[in-house]
């Protein structure tokens, strides 16, 4: 059911988040207006609808029957004035580049109506970095969706009203996904902030020898009772979105030195276009990739020393975030379970270890050089 306060949604950006973000909010009828500056990818996003619809009714969000009456109220407009007139909530997704950023917002600011709230979609900008360029500072904020998860973080702007926030989490509620209000903004939310350090601890493990791909994600697999690995986790979010945040990053993430490696490791795969799922070949092969298939877990011999790393990745950035005050750590597990449908959060598997005993392995985990070590010290602060 629609909220009173928002009858309207003006997508920007026909990409992929856009054109999911879109089909959402018609599915749950909303009046959707999606925009975009480029009219031939503009056109794109009927085609693109066709297959987040049966990816949608596939898990469950909706049936077969919605589809048809939620695309007719999407509309596409390639005007910007046209297409913010009559909205109530804008949501933004266009490219991760501060400058992109803040110019749309400042035109939209400016002419939106008076009542629109602005939201960005960014995964990793700071929202503060974007913020000052807007007037309506009451009625700014970040609403981050995911594509294969209901979780909805939403940070507040400095000047964001409680009302705003509110109204966007009543919205997230309202197209049936889960709002995750956070207390302050922070690289990569909470899902984020902690899936990163574990994905990027995977492919050290590839880079340095210490196990394949498939022996990487076997390791996860068993231990975590999950559907897929760090590494077909990779390939899902596709490998050129990862190449290109790891090329726009200023840090090497959790590991020093890590950055140019990854770099190394993905460059020659999106040269050749083996970008994941979406092009039938990445770290796996699709669409029948070998995790899925049987037998996948028996193989190989024991893998302690492969899953340890990933785990204290896993715990130590989750405290991280705790320590940041961004998150309570019910909400960090939260966030961790329902983005990954997995069934045990990282302060649960904290708690299953022992503070003791984790800060006992983490302790030779830096000193092994893979953590960083400011954020080390501070995990063992925060647990201390």
């Amino acid at each position: 059911m629609t909220i009173e306060e928002i009858q309207t949604v003006c997508c920007i950006g026909a990409g992929n988040m856009g054109c999911f973000n879109a089909i959402k909010a018609a599915i749950s009828g909303y009046d959707v207006v999606l925009y975009d500056i480029d009219e031939e990818h503009l056109q794109q996003a009927t085609q693109h609808f066709q297959g987040l619809a049966a990816f949608l009714v596939s898990s469950a969000y909706c049936s077969a029957e919605d589809i048809p009456a939620a695309l007719a109220r999407i509309a596409l407009v390639a005007d910007l004035e046209q297409a913010t007139a009559k909205a109530d909530l804008v949501s933004e997704s266009v490219f991760e580049r501060l400058d992109i950023k803040r110019d749309i917002h400042q035109k939209l600011d400016q002419i939106c109506p008076a009542h629109t709230i602005l939201t960005t979609n960014t995964s990793y900008l700071p929202l503060s970095d974007i913020e000052d360029v807007v007037q309506r500072g009451d009625r700014f904020a970040a609403m981050h969706s995911y594509m294969a998860s209901p979780l909805v973080d939403l940070v507040g702007g400095p000047r964001a009203s409680a009302a705003t926030i509110d109204i966007l989490r009543r919205y997230v509620q309202s197209i049936n996904a889960i709002p995750l209000v956070l207390k302050k903004e922070h690289p990569g939310y909470v899902l984020n902030a902690v899936l990163g350090p574990v994905l990027a601890t995977a492919m050290y493990l590839v880079i340095e020898g210490v196990a394949s791909c498939e022996e990487v994600d076997r390791a996860w697999m068993r231990h975590r009772s999950a559907p897929m690995g760090p590494l077909g986790m990779l390939d899902l979010i596709g490998l050129g979105l990862v190449y290109d945040s790891w090329l726009n990053r200023e840090d090497d993430g959790p590991i020093p030195g890590l950055r140019p490696q990854v770099l190394q490791l993905l460059r020659p795969l999106v040269e050749r276009q083996e970008l994941g799922m979406q092009s039938g070949q990445g770290f796996y092969h699709y669409p029948e990739p070998s995790y899925q298939q049987a037998g996948f877990l028996e193989a190989g011999a024991n893998d302690d020393d492969v899953y340890r790393p990933l785990v204290l990745a896993l715990v130590a950035s989750a405290v991280v975030v705790a320590a940041h005050d961004v998150a309570d750590p019910e909400d960090i597990d939260k966030a961790w379970m329902v983005g990954t449908s997995l069934d045990t959060g990282p302060f649960a598997i904290l708690e299953q270890m022992g503070v003791a005993q984790f800060l006992a392995m983490f302790t030779g985990h830096v000193a092994a050089g893979r953590f960083n070590p400011g954020k080390a010290r501070l995990v063992m602060e925060y647990l201390g």
